[in-house]
């Protein structure tokens, strides 16, 4: 039987940061765009955590992420 994975907050934001940084995906479009790079059997797990962590799917990537530190500023 096949195990998804658990997603934890931290661990979404790491993989959207790095969907951001490889250019699949904008921060400024809505979360929901992203069901089109998570296995839809994993998708429900996200839904799940995003919403106990107060994110709707149309807020936008940007919000998710928050705030960034960036090495040249």
């Amino acid at each position: 039987m096949l195990q998804s994975v658990q997603y934890s907050m931290e661990l979404l934001q790491d993989e959207v940061r790095e969907l951001v940084h490889q250019g699949v995906v904008s921060r400024n479009q809505p979360i929901y765009a992203l069901c089109k790079y998570i296995p839809a059997r994993e998708w429900a797990c996200v839904e799940g955590e995003l919403e106990k962590c107060d994110f709707l799917l149309r807020d936008r990537i940007g919000d998710l992420l928050g705030r960034e530190d960036w090495d040249n500023d």
